[in-house]
């Protein structure tokens, strides 16, 4: 059983992620718990507020809320009647990231997938600020989706890599399971002016193709001083479908001092996103 968290803000962007989900995760029994968390848009009208009691605006914002979630279970049954396939809704008082983490823990979740954008970001970014949050700080593979892709079978799977990370295994898995019915190649892109590999790359590499197993992988190289340029280059020259990449945890300066490599990338991109985090799950 795959279990998989939706968040969504009633978007349509929203929506299409839900869609690509169902569409993609077809061969599998799955669990859908469909979320909107609702604090912000408590406080987003303080006029509002001044008028009413606190109490009484987050009773109307809850009622919106469960009432939109009702609707789209209704849409997505209709859309995608699959039996293997089981839904549950989640309206939460409560911050995005923070009810994503909960229900995560509580749920065992496999895997995140949510659009790019929401109502209210900024259309001239690929991705949002809510997405973003969620890719950066949940302890949990996340799959974003453009707005308005289409293109649902990945076929040409891109994963970029120094082999220096010591990949989760659970989440490997995931990505083998999720390539394998559609006969999906992952290229593995190693960004170096070198082809030598040491005896760690070496390792992480063979631990790589053996959770790989299912699928066809092709290891490449290519001498580039821009990951980031190597990175989309690649994605454009090669018809790839899909981009993953491992998200890891900086330290303070490292934050302060270096953009992260995830955060150059996302502004980039106009296919699916998965981020894989190389942090424990507890």
């Amino acid at each position: 059983m795959r279990n998989i968290l939706i968040p969504t803000d009633f978007s349509e962007n929203a929506m299409n992620a839900l869609k690509y989900a169902c569409e993609l995760f077809k061969y599998d029994k799955s669990r859908f718990f469909i979320m909107h968390a609702y604090q912000d848009e408590i406080f987003e009208d303080e006029e509002r507020i001044k008028t009413e009691t606190l109490v009484k605006v987050t009773q109307n914002v809850a009622e919106k809320s469960q009432s939109n979630l009702d609707k789209i279970l209704k849409e997505i049954k209709d859309i995608s009647p699959n039996p293997r396939h089981s839904y549950s809704t989640i309206s939460s008082n409560n911050m995005l990231v923070d009810e994503a983490d909960k229900i995560v823990d509580e749920e065992n979740i496999d895997i995140i997938v949510m659009g790019t954008r929401g109502n209210t970001n900024d259309r001239k970014l690929t991705f949002g600020s809510h997405t973003l949050q969620v890719l950066r700080y949940v302890q949990c593979p996340v799959l974003a989706i453009p707005e308005h892709y289409v293109g649902i079978q990945p076929r040409h799977i891109l994963f970029p890599t120094n082999y220096l990370i010591p990949y989760k295994r659970r989440e490997l898995k995931l990505l083998c399971e999720l390539a394998a019915p559609y006969r999906a190649v992952i290229d593995m892109l190693y960004v170096s002016e070198s082809d030598k590999l040491s005896m760690r790359q070496q390792n992480n590499q063979s631990f790589v193709r053996d959770e790989l197993c299912k699928n066809k992988i092709n290891f490449k190289t290519v001498k580039d001083q821009s990951i980031t340029d190597a990175i989309c280059n690649y994605v454009d020259e090669n018809n790839v479908d899909m981009l993953v990449m491992v998200n890891t945890r900086h330290s303070f300066f490292e934050n302060i001092f270096f953009k992260s490599k995830l955060d150059e990338i996302t502004l980039r991109i106009d296919i699916p996103f998965l981020a894989l985090q190389n942090i424990r799950r507890y």
